[in-house]
This record gives structure tokens, sequence and C-alpha cells, in this order.
């Protein structure tokens, strides 16, 4: 990074600074890391077609390819590519979404051969937070998504803190102001009917 370009910058949630946005687009097309933050907590992001960019954050996270990832969308518009979705589940995805929840579904032939899972399952985030809905909306893509992982089992909730643990291995941090960390509400939508998998920040009472 130049000194025109630090590694952590901090960006307005209600308006989030275009340079930042576009410098982060251009980072993820180039095969980069970024951090940022959502709804629920800061995510750890890069391009779903990059194979070596999500290998590179596999690493970062301590996981293998088995270990499935959320991808991030701007709004409900092109999910129909990466996933099958029903008339039903189509009613749960709007009346939740944006919202902190992650939601499963059936995974189309769309999505890159080495995130699907056994179960060829794809996982739907649309976080309702300005800032990554800009990014993903610059993007034009899926932002391929993990939580930013834990220092000593303490949350990174804070993007100073970020910064000092991962900042040598990742490209830019959107800095938003330190979350209150909560992960987000999960379903599993593949079946006849919802399962609820982890309770977190969204309402479960809302799916139903």
């Amino acid at each position: 990074m130049s000194r025109n370009h630090p590694k952590r910058v901090e960006i307005i949630r209600a308006n989030p600074q275009l340079r930042w946005i576009n410098r982060t687009v251009e980072i993820i097309r180039g095969g980069g890391l970024v951090i940022y933050p959502t709804d629920s907590r800061y995510g750890l992001g890069c391009d779903v077609f990059n194979k070596n960019a999500i290998e590179r954050l596999y690493r970062l996270i301590e996981r293998d390819h088995h270990h499935p990832l959320s991808f991030i969308f701007p709004d409900l518009k092109n999910l129909s590519q990466f996933a099958h979705i029903s008339t039903p589940n189509y009613k749960i995805l709007k009346r939740c979404l944006p919202g902190p929840y992650t939601f499963i579904l059936e995974a189309t032939r769309e999505l890159p051969k080495m995130m699907l899972t056994n179960r060829r399952t794809i996982g739907i985030r649309i976080p309702d937070d300005p800032i990554v809905t800009a990014l993903t909306s610059a993007l034009q893509s899926p932002l391929l998504n993990a939580s930013v992982p834990s220092e000593d089992e303490m949350e990174m909730n804070d993007p100073e803190t970020i910064e000092e643990a991962m900042g040598n291995m990742v490209d830019i941090i959107l800095d938003g102001g330190i979350l209150i960390s909560e992960p987000s509400t999960v379903y599993d939508l593949t079946g006849e009917a919802p399962v609820l998998i982890r309770a977190g920040k969204g309402e479960v009472s809302l799916v139903y």
C-alpha cells in the first residue's frame, strides 16, 4: 500500500465514501482480502471467482474447503443465479432481508466448484449495513464472506484491534467503528420447512 492508500481507512457508515469503496473493489478484483463491517460482525471477504484469493482466505481462518462460508449479496436480484429459490423461500428471504440472517439454500451450477460442499448448498447473506451494501453493489458479484477470526477467544469488533492482529494479512480494512458483535441467525431452507441451525441477532419469529 502506498501512503495514499493506508491499510485501515475510516469510512462513514451512513454515506460510505466512494473513493474507498472503489479502491476496495479494485483490491477484491485483484485477488485481495478485505475486512468490512456487517450488521452482525466484522467480515473477511474476497472474490468468489478467484481461486488464489479463496485459498488465501481459508488459510487465514485456518479451515479447509469443506468448511462452508457465506456469500454476501447487495440485494435479492441475482440470487437465483447461484441458488435455487422456491416461492415460499423467496417470501422468507424478502421478509427477513436485508438483515442479520444467513440462509442455506440449494446451490446452482453457477457456484464455483471449489466452493461446493458435499450437500451442494450455499449460504446467503444480505446484511443491513450501508458499507457492505455499497461494496457488493459496486463489485457486481457476490463476496465470499467469513467472520473475522477471534484473537485469543476475544471477539474482534474493534477495527484498531483487528488491524493490530491482522493488518499484515489482509489488503484493506474498512473501519466502520466498534460493533456490538453478535452472530447472524442461520436457517436451513433446503427442506420442506425452515430448520433453525443457530439463533443469533436475527429474530427467529420473523422467519415463520
